[in-house]
């Protein structure tokens, strides 16, 4: 949590965007830190956890800066410009299905939904793991990476975060 709010504070984004919303932690998480007129778009692809997702947002106070798109992120992605408005994304935060993330993030780009500077923060990318998205990223010329070294939450499983800035 505290990389994640590190990141976003140093981004300061307008347009956020998480893929993966589970209970909603990561998404008040990130709301809270975002500076006025900012919003966080949300993609859950389970109905039941986006319903629960939705009661902590709200519990949290803050359902105005986040809005939580129900389906699968490959359909929800293309939809991005022209059904929710968002012309680039400033940070994006993977923490969805981890074979989700390298297509995913081609995805973002044949979108065109990442401008010069837009920052990627993938959680989870040793334990369990997201391999592809590892080797995809790091070998890009396209991506500037930063490794942080954490722990799988609650227990002492050695983890990381990967930061991929795109670089244009």
């Amino acid at each position: 949590g505290l990389i994640l709010d590190k990141i976003v504070e140093e981004v300061n984004p307008s347009v956020a965007l998480e893929l993966g919303t589970y209970c909603g932690y990561s998404a008040v998480r990130i709301a809270r830190l975002l500076k006025a007129g900012a919003s966080l778009l949300t993609v859950e692809l389970n109905p039941e956890v986006a319903a629960i997702a939705k009661q902590i947002i709200e519990f949290a106070g803050v359902q105005d800066k986040v809005k939580l798109l129900e389906g699968p992120s490959q359909e929800i992605i293309p939809q991005l410009k022209k059904k929710y408005e968002v012309d680039t994304l400033d940070f994006v935060f993977l923490d969805h299905w981890k074979d989700r993330y390298a297509p995913d993030t081609i995805l973002l780009q044949e979108c065109n939904l990442l401008r010069k500077g837009s920052v990627l923060l993938a959680d989870n990318v040793i334990t369990p793991g997201a391999p592809e998205f590892i080797k995809y990223i790091r070998n890009n010329p396209r991506f500037q990476c930063t490794n942080y070294p954490s722990h799988l939450e609650y227990m002492k499983v050695e983890d990381a975060m990967e930061k991929a800035v795109f670089l244009g």
